[in-house]
């Protein structure tokens, strides 16, 4: 199993588990030499996942002279760790988009979706991208009454929303099920190899990649922006946050919670993997799907997921290889890897210029599990935005819209959790006496001489310790020791055992604390 024990050199990512998408992956080159200071970009795109890269592309399509920044690698985040379905529905049925926004609002996500994948598929052809494109069909089945009900009310609205859904037989995996529908013409990919193949026609076509340059603040002069890194400085007339969730305090921060969803990667005993995409009706979801991975096939599942920094990460990885185990007999997990997402207020994606900022800031966030296929469309969007384009779904996605009804009640109940991680974990730790009892390769949140700390005790024993209270917005951050990461629980900021940022917002890390390492 390819875990922080033993994993292999590959496309670096935000976690010490390994993604089935890592290895062998031709990295893309950035030189910062390149770039010159003193040249004024049309746009700055931040962020080289899915929605930068694919942004990036489509605008110097168009004739902008672009340059994207990513603070680590491509693909480093959410991106390198998708399961990468693809669909025409989303994780809040039309039953929901049609109930918190009107027929039309549903019959308007069904065409951004359908896009989506033509826009994916058009780009595979017209580069001749190598990343294991397919069409296939998307089976949602019910286990429970309860559940059949609803997918019956989700069925319909699909429907009316214009998306084809049918009645199934069968299901491609093996649980036993009351009802099931399938969906015509989903599609599935390999990420990294997509994006990376994507990032080089980009660099072709005259655009820069800065990797390793973390945007850490920007400023506003009378005709351009200044973005600043450890780095550099780079200049651009407008800026677009591909980032999951931008920077600063704004109001997408209440807006969006963060989740963690788990994957595995799974040889199966005998040569059963699904040919087809699978989901079920739970509440979190699980996943199925099949990818070759040189020449090796593999069942990609996900699921158990739970708020960012709340979960048992170890507990949730658990749960999900007791499921395969349950349903696969004889299977090997070789991978396992858990990314991160953020799930909007009222369900839909929000994708436009940023509230409060000029108008000429840009950002796309809120995707749920949809990440490929919102991240796609949100390049057409923002494309079209930056250039002064009408786009059918601009207003339904914009991030200032204003819904009182739909999304009030996750709206409050995310927003008073933050509020109560805010105050609770100041006031309650593990009183550790001896940093002895802190097990080796492991994290804890301690009390040691009157002040709170972040500790992790490496496999030799030494000790790093740092300031708890997250960069972002001063909640305290949380030990994950499946990732071995420390996790805000509030806006979803991560950070490695070293202090430096994993994930954003966060654009500083956590400040490192000396403590002396006495015997006790």
């Amino acid at each position: 199993m390819k875990t922080a024990d033993n994993i292999r050199i590959g496309i670096p990512r935000d976690s010490i588990t390994e993604s089935i998408w890592q290895e062998n992956i031709e990295p893309v080159q950035s030189d910062i030499s390149k770039h010159n200071p003193e040249t004024t970009y049309d746009v700055l795109i931040i962020g080289g996942g899915i929605t930068g890269i694919t942004t990036a592309m489509l605008l110097q399509e168009a004739g902008k002279n672009c340059i994207l920044a990513e603070a680590h690698t491509i693909g480093y985040g959410t991106t390198g760790g998708t399961t990468a379905h693809i669909n025409t529905f989303l994780d809040i049925g039309y039953d929901h988009i049609e109930k918190n926004f009107g027929e039309e609002a549903s019959k308007t996500v069904a065409m951004a979706c359908k896009e989506a994948i033509e826009l994916v598929a058009g780009f595979v052809t017209k580069y001749k991208i190598d990343c294991d494109f397919a069409y296939k069909k998307g089976f949602l089945y019910a286990e429970t009454e309860k559940e059949a009900s609803d997918l019956d009310k989700l069925s319909e609205a699909s429907i009316k929303a214009g998306v084809p859904v049918q009645p199934a037989d069968n299901i491609p995996v093996p649980v036993p099920f009351k009802k099931a529908v399938v969906f015509d013409r989903q599609a599935q990919i390999h990420p990294l190899k997509y994006i990376y193949a994507l990032a080089l026609e980009f660099t072709k076509k005259g655009g820069l990649i800065l990797q390793n340059t973390l945007i850490q603040s920007t400023e506003k002069s009378s005709d351009f922006h200044i973005a600043k890194a450890d780095n550099t400085s780079i200049k651009a007339k407008k800026i677009v946050y591909a980032t999951h969730i931008p920077p600063g305090i704004n109001l997408l921060h209440f807006r969006c919670a963060p989740y963690r969803s788990y994957s595995l990667g799974v040889r199966l005993a005998g040569n059963n993997y699904p040919f087809d995409l699978a989901y079920d009706m739970k509440v979190p979801y699980h996943y199925f799907r099949t990818h070759d991975i040189n020449g090796q096939q593999y069942l990609v599942i996900g699921g158990e997921d739970h708020k960012t920094g709340h979960g048992n990460p170890d507990q949730a990885f658990q749960s999900l290889e007791e499921y395969v185990h349950h349903h696969y007999r004889g299977a090997s997990v070789e991978f396992k890897w858990s990314a991160q997402y953020y799930v909007p207020a009222d369900g839909l994606p929000y994708i436009g210029k940023l509230p409060g900022f000029d108008n000429d800031v840009y950002v796309s966030t809120g995707f749920n599990g949809n990440g490929i296929t919102l991240g796609s469309i949100s390049g057409k969007i923002l494309r079209d935005l930056v250039l002064d384009y009408i786009n059918p779904y601009a207003d339904l996605f914009s991030p200032g819209r204003i819904k009182p009804v739909a999304g009030f009640t996750d709206f409050v109940k995310e927003n008073a959790d933050v509020a109560y991680r805010f105050f609770a974990d100041r006031l309650s730790a593990k009183d550790i006496h001896s940093l002895n009892e802190i097990p080796l390769d492991s994290g804890a949140l301690v009390e040691y001489k009157n002040e709170k700390l972040a500790i992790y005790k490496d496999a030799t024993g030494e000790i790093h310790a740092l300031n708890p209270v997250c960069t972002h917005a001063k909640c305290i951050v949380n030990w994950n020791n499946s990732e071995k990461s420390w996790d805000c629980p509030c806006h979803g900021a991560r950070y490695a055992i070293n202090g430096e940022v994993l994930t954003g917002p966060a654009s500083k890390g956590l400040q490192k604390v000396e403590i002396g390492q006495g015997p006790d």
